[in-house]
């Protein structure tokens, strides 16, 4: 069973920065594409960022140079890196394998199960 434990969220104020992780068992990041969700209170999932085995990368409107993903093989572990924290960014962050459509210009996350998410609260 796919195993995905997210850390590194927080409260900090807007403006500020964290540096989320995701580990995950086995070595399903290594082989599949990976990408960051957040969902915040009565709002759907979300995907933020998304990268490639072959680092290729893919970030939201929203959060688009102010947070970098990256990936670590050998630890089979992803990374967001979130500067510039915005009050509307405070949510719960997930992480999944992600796949993408036939045309490339949609994404799914590839597990149906889910981590416990990470709470990353901004506050203004």
């Amino acid at each position: 069973q796919v195993q995905l434990v997210e850390s590194g969220g927080g409260l900090v104020q807007a403006g500020g920065s964290l540096r989320l992780s995701c580990a995950a068992s086995g070595n399903i990041f290594s082989i599949n594409a990976a990408g960051w969700y957040r969902q915040a209170p009565g709002k759907q999932r979300e995907l933020v960022a998304a990268i490639t085995t072959g680092g290729s990368t893919y970030y939201a409107d929203s959060v688009k140079g102010r947070f970098t993903i990256s990936r670590d093989n050998a630890k089979n572990t992803v990374y967001l890196q979130m500067n510039s924290l915005k009050p509307e960014d405070t949510a719960l962050y997930y992480c999944n394998a992600v796949r993408q459509s036939g045309d490339g210009s949609v994404w799914y996350p590839r597990f149906a199960s889910w981590g416990q998410g990470t709470q990353v609260t901004v506050s203004s």
